[in-house]
């Protein structure tokens, strides 16, 4: 028997997922909804509401996945109900209809017509009614493999790929034989290591599948007369840390998936996953915020981000844990970080001691406990856009 917990605690929703938070979202369609949103939320006490930049005039592919991210961000099962406001009632209806297949409460109100004032008055009504319906629901134990896990990096540094990655991995290595869905990202930061990564394929399609997924990225890099990500990859911060060229980065960002574990399929970004459990992989920017808020509109309710020279990310609805195995940062920045893995360099932890500890203080998480981002108030939500508007 692993030194730990084999289940945990969570919110059992309508379609059989389970969420390890119970939030009732005030969810904008469109940026100048942002107003009536933050109302409602301040007037009903429990609520989240969670605006963002994103404006109207998006076409194609660009508006399919502002509606995939959206959409998604109320599907997760870490949401109980929501309440749609948007400016006209057409795309408010869309996003409420995709977020009714789950049957979770959902609502939609449109200022058109109405004003904020009106429109407010309404959704308030309607939050106050979903947030003392989802405080009676009851928490119930769940097997591990009810959990959905993402994971990023950030301000990477030499001590990543040692041992906070690593540790990662070694997590990966140990849930994803109990059924776990698992997922990892940031296309950019596997350049040099494409190959290799590529070769953790479980199939020969979604080895197909990665590949063209990094050609089609770094295709647009070269299109675009980029010849490198000069400033970018690596950041400033990643060669201070000692990370001095993109090929380091990546294979110590490849170590987040541990030894055994081979990804299954190959998402689109906000994709949720339909091959059952395993790892994915998810074309992402390697922008943190973008990413998990990718990530949390695939359904996943975890994230797990180890972090070298210190970063702050959190999300709305995704508890984000960080963890790190710099001991400078663990010292100055420790308000950010849950779980210290500094032993590994130090000697006085081994991996798979670190990895069991990072399964615990998940489990711990998707029990109640709040991560250090959630305490501090950290909700970063951020909307990738493809192209300009029309």
């Amino acid at each position: 028997m692993e030194n730990w917990q084999q289940s945990f605690f969570g919110f059992r929703r309508e379609n059989g997922r389970v969420g390890v938070r119970n939030h009732v979202l005030i969810l904008p369609v469109d940026d100048i909804s942002n107003a009536a949103v933050e109302m409602v939320g301040h007037n009903i006490k429990g609520t989240l509401a969670i605006p963002h930049s994103y404006g109207r005039l998006q076409f194609g592919a660009d508006l399919e996945l502002f509606f995939h991210t959206i959409i998604g961000t109320g599907r997760n099962p870490n949401v109980a109900a929501v309440v749609v406001i948007g400016i006209e009632p057409g795309w408010t209806q869309r996003v409420v209809d995709g977020i009714s297949q789950t049957g979770k409460p959902v609502s939609g109100f449109s200022i058109e017509g109405e004003g904020d004032l009106a429109t407010v008055a309404k959704a308030s009504r309607k939050a106050q009614e979903y947030v003392q319906w989802a405080t009676e629901l009851q928490r119930e134990e769940c097997p591990l493999s009810d959990l959905w896990i993402s994971v990023k990096c950030g301000e990477s540094d030499t001590t990543s790929g040692l041992g906070s990655n690593p540790a990662v991995g070694n997590l990966m290595d140990k849930l994803d034989p109990l059924g776990v869905h698992l997922c990892f990202g940031e296309t950019s930061e596997l350049t040099g290591a494409e190959q290799i990564c590529a070769n953790r394929s479980s199939t020969p399609e979604a080895k197909e599948k990665f590949l063209n997924t990094w050609n089609a990225y770094n295709d647009f890099i070269l299109e675009n007369k980029t010849s490198d990500l000069s400033e970018s990859q690596p950041t400033k911060g990643n060669i201070a840390g000692g990370l001095t060229t993109i090929e380091e980065k990546a294979f110590g960002n490849l170590q987040k998936i541990g030894k055994t574990t081979n990804f299954i399929d190959v998402l689109e970004p906000a994709e949720e996953p339909t091959k059952g459990p395993g790892l994915y992989f998810m074309d992402t920017s390697s922008a943190a915020a973008e990413c998990v808020t990718l990530q949390a509109a695939a359904g996943f309710t975890v994230h797990l981000f180890p972090t070298g020279q210190g970063n702050v990310i959190g999300n709305p609805i995704e508890p984000v844990i960080k963890l790190t195995a710099n001991p400078n940062t663990a010292a100055t920045m420790s308000e950010h970080i849950d779980l210290d893995v500094s032993g590994i360099l130090k000697r006085e932890m081994n991996l798979d001691q670190a990895g069991s500890e990072l399964v615990n203080i998940t489990v711990r998480t998707a029990n109640g406990r709040h991560t250090c981002a959630e305490s501090l108030g950290h909700r970063e939500f951020v909307l990738t856009k493809l192209f300009r508007s029309a």
